[in-house]
């Protein structure tokens, strides 16, 4: 059965994010042959139409507006439902970031539509699809399918492999006017922190540091590590109200959840809330000192041992076997 899948392109730093295009491989799945949409919210972001059509875009709308610079509830919602009424879709994709969490349930209670979030796979079942997610902080995983009308799902970050797929019909680039007005929120300035290396959502290996780092120094052969591997560092919750290292490297149930490649745990016990953020990790190595720790309930290879003995023993091997 052939749909029409509406695919919102998200962009960070001039780039479109990773999620972006593991989303249009979603959407070439569901689509079933029918066409698929892309949108560009923002000024500027005309050049980046081409990767949106090496990834299976059909066509992609550029809705360029100065108040979808930067996001904002009202100015997102109000663009992302009049393009909605405009292209009609069957199924509308969002990334499973800040943006879309907080904009696919406001758009979808605006049209009165049914949302199925943080999505990890996609199934068949009857001829119908079935979206997997994860529940109770990951332990558990339901299969979730809609009865009827438009579908607002969202795609959480390194679960789809990204597939190539230029358009076979052309990508079309449509300008898409849209009438943005009442706006609750208005965004005058950001400032944010200059966090150096990979991107900690979207990044395949995370070198992530706990309480047992003892200090901020401490982070140093974690960001050594990830250095010579092209990983993120990240943190438990520990580390962070220990004043270790800032808490936009928190990873858990009340940080970020991700789900890399790699995910390599320096002295972190492995507590409940922790665990919530990156159990679902493909490949997890532990190095804790205590042979209890949770921990090592969850991973896949365990190190007992000191970690400031460990990791630069880590670093150096993977140098020597990168350089050869």
């Amino acid at each position: 059965m052939e749909r029409s899948v509406l695919v919102l392109a998200e962009v960070k730093d001039g780039k479109l994010r990773n999620v972006t295009f593991e989303a249009l491989t979603a959407a070439r799945r569901l689509s079933e042959g029918g066409r698929i949409s892309a949108a560009l919210f923002g000024q500027g972001h005309q050049p980046l139409a081409a990767e949106l059509a090496m990834h299976g875009a059909d066509q992609v709308y550029l809705a360029e507006h100065a108040e979808l610079d930067r996001y904002t509830p009202d100015g997102y919602t109000q663009a992302l439902t009049q393009l909605i009424v405009h292209d009609d879709p069957d199924v509308i994709l969002l990334p499973h970031t800040a943006i879309g969490k907080d904009l696919a349930p406001r758009a979808a209670a605006r049209m009165g539509c049914g949302l199925i979030s943080d999505c990890t796979g996609l199934e068949w079942k009857d001829g119908e699809p079935v979206f997997i997610r994860p529940i109770y902080a990951g332990k558990a995983f339901e299969s979730r399918r809609f009865a009827a009308g438009k579908w607002f799902v969202t795609i959480r970050p390194n679960n789809i492999p990204v597939e190539e797929h230029q358009s076979s019909h052309g990508c079309r680039e449509i300008p898409f006017a849209v009438d943005i007005k009442d706006l609750r929120t208005v965004v005058k300035e950001v400032i944010s922190k200059s966090l150096a290396g990979v991107d900690l959502s979207e990044a395949k290996i995370v070198i992530s540091g706990g309480r047992g780092v003892k200090s901020a120094e401490g982070f140093e052969p974690l960001q050594e590590l990830a250095d010579v591997l092209g990983a993120a560092v990240g943190a438990s919750r520990g580390a962070c109200d220990a004043g270790y290292c800032d808490y936009s490297l928190q990873i858990g149930q009340t940080g970020k959840v991700i789900t890399p490649d790699l995910y390599i745990a320096c002295g972190i016990s492995g507590a409940i809330q922790h665990l919530a953020g990156m159990s679902n990790s493909k490949v997890i190595v532990a190095i804790n000192k205590d042979p209890e720790a949770p921990i090592f309930q969850v991973a896949d290879y365990g190190i007992v041992g000191d970690l400031f003995e460990i990791v630069p023993l880590l670093t150096e091997r993977f140098r020597e076997m990168l350089a050869t």
